[in-house]
């Protein structure tokens, strides 16, 4: 999804963001630090893949992981993380590994975990290496509505 339809979406539901351009960074402990978030408020987003090749999209703060065993359990499927080759051609014009947290946009069901859920605003990759949107948790819930579940947990 190219940056221009996210950001057309969101004007049309009448959203405020906040864009931030960045140098290039592609670890998201990195983006949040160039960007000055902290880790829990900026959403990596991960895809995970069911055994009949269907896919989830999962979203943790930046300064987690994801524990595949519960999200499967949350999903009520067993799932496995995709390899970038798995969901490459699923969103077009994002770059690879920048695509945005909106599932809906795609088709795709939404899993968050609820330690960026009690977040007041999340930033995520806008579809690029270089920018990142920064928005209300509860405007972003109210586009998405996302299952809320407990799978994720504070890296080292």
């Amino acid at each position: 999804m190219p940056l221009k339809r996210l950001i057309d979406y969101l004007d049309e539901s009448h959203i405020r963001y906040t864009r931030i351009i960045h140098s290039p960074a592609y670890s998201a402990q990195v983006i949040a630090h160039r960007a000055h978030i902290p880790g829990n408020e900026l959403a990596k987003t991960i895809i995970l893949k069911t055994a009949d090749d269907k896919f989830v999209m999962a979203v943790v703060p930046a300064n987690f992981q994801i524990d595949v065993k519960k999200v499967s359990e949350l999903y009520g499927a067993q799932l496995t993380l995709a390899t970038e080759e798995d969901f490459d051609c699923l969103f077009p014009g994002c770059e690879t590994g920048a695509m945005p947290p909106f599932g809906n946009l795609f088709d795709l069901p939404v899993l968050v975990s609820e330690t960026l859920a009690r977040q007041e605003e999340i930033a995520f990759n806008a579809g690029n290496h270089r920018e990142l949107l920064q928005m209300s948790f509860d405007d972003y819930q109210n586009l998405v509505h996302p299952r809320i579940g407990q799978f994720s947990r504070r890296t080292h």
